[in-house]
């Protein structure tokens, strides 16, 4: 049998060996902080400095009730670096969801072709057997 069709090659495989470790840092990024893990870590961290700004005795607060100007300080500054690396993480992941999907396009209609060939080539014996069952009964009767 002939190979009519090039080979499939996983996508997810290729595509991400082209990323740089800059990539997966960005991947990475993007993967964890969208979690519940780490929008705990955050919630905890907030709570505790906080809680200890307000509630400790004056002499151990450090960021003084109701400015908390360094917690916003920080805060801002998590945010600004970690804006761009997640947006950096879902273009790579909007492009992999691409080059999937092209793959993915490639194949259907590959199987297409080939059920609509696998599809007359059952009509043409379905054909063929009527033909030898209509020559079978001719001779029978």
């Amino acid at each position: 049998m002939a190979k009519t069709k090039e080979s499939i090659i996983n996508v997810n495989f290729t595509h991400k060996e082209k990323f740089t470790k800059l990539d997966r840092f960005a991947l990475w990024i993007t993967q964890n902080v969208g979690t519940m893990g780490f929008f705990l870590i955050i919630f905890g961290w907030t709570v505790f400095w906080l809680g200890w700004n307000i509630f400790a005795p004056s002499k151990l607060q450090f960021d003084p009730f109701p400015g908390f100007v360094f917690w916003l300080f920080i805060s801002n500054m998590i945010q600004i670096l970690l804006m761009p690396l997640i947006m950096i993480g879902q273009n790579l992941q909007a492009r992999h969801a691409e080059i999937r999907a092209e793959a993915d396009f490639k194949i259907n209609v590959w199987s297409e072709e080939k059920i609509e060939t696998i599809t007359q080539q059952l009509e043409n014996q379905k054909k063929l057997i009527q033909k030898i069952l209509r020559l079978l009964l001719d001779k029978a009767i």
